[in-house]
């Protein structure tokens, strides 16, 4: 998106997807790549069964996840400590600095819209590969 450009609005219809420092494929949305956006964005992303991300924090930055479809579980804390459990219709704050780990303990596909408050959505990605195992 031409930074010179007068801003209007934008249709996105996901179709391509790319790999998140997470370990999680996202379908292309709303980004600063995108559409040109100054201050969030917004993707679709599914888990597999049995699939989980990589243990990371957004600095900076919150987060919201509404899940579309299916069921997961997203570890939170300083130390992984808390969990909570989502399904069709829920949604989910994570305000920034706070490590979190999304998985699909089920065995559906989970789908879910993710929205955060960078509109370059893998700038703030921190990776906490010292807390992977601690999800169980």
């Amino acid at each position: 998106m031409d930074a010179s450009s007068k801003p209007t609005c934008r249709v996105v219809r996901p179709g391509s997807t790319y790999d998140g420092r997470q370990g999680l494929s996202y379908f292309e949305g709303i980004a600063a790549e995108t559409v040109g956006s100054k201050a969030l964005c917004m993707h679709i992303v599914t888990i597999l069964p049995g699939a989980r991300a990589k243990a990371h924090l957004h600095e900076s930055h919150e987060s919201a996840v509404y899940v579309l479809s299916g069921e997961a579980r997203t570890w939170y804390g300083e130390r992984l400590e808390e969990f909570a459990d989502m399904k069709a219709g829920d949604m989910m704050y994570i305000p920034a600095g706070v490590p979190h780990l999304p998985a699909n303990l089920s065995d559906r596909p989970c789908t879910a819209v993710i929205a955060r408050t960078d509109p370059k959505e893998q700038e703030s990605v921190v990776l906490l590969p010292e807390l992977d195992a601690l999800a169980k």
